[in-house]
């Protein structure tokens, strides 16, 4: 195990700063700047105690068994994809759209 290892993981605590997991005998944590480079309200709502999520070890402290991980680092999506495509995850578009959808489905019903 070394830095920039993507390793699985199981999450422990979820706290308003980040999420602590274990990987074999180590603790980690991924802070909150770690997660997403989008706002995220409440970790809560992305994450579950008890789930297995893919990080990237940040660093190692070997002396107490710490992990400092990233949970973005880990997601396989590229790079340069990122900064090409916007990807919304979220109702947020779909919410947008929803009134113009129940006016088109009613115009189409009064025909």
């Amino acid at each position: 195990m070394q830095v920039n290892d993507r390793i699985l993981c199981l999450i422990t605590g979820i706290k308003p700063y980040g999420i602590f997991v274990s990987y074999k005998d180590y603790q980690g944590l991924i802070h909150i700047s770690e997660v997403s480079d989008r706002y995220i309200p409440d970790l809560n709502l992305v994450f579950n105690l008890g789930e297995k999520i893919y990080a990237t070890i940040l660093s190692i402290n070997e002396e107490d068994k710490q992990l400092s991980l990233s949970y973005k680092n880990a997601l396989l999506i590229d790079g340069k994809v990122l900064k090409q495509v916007d990807i919304k995850i979220g109702f947020k578009t779909l919410r947008k759209q929803l009134n113009k959808w129940i006016k088109e489905e009613k115009e189409r019903n009064n025909d």
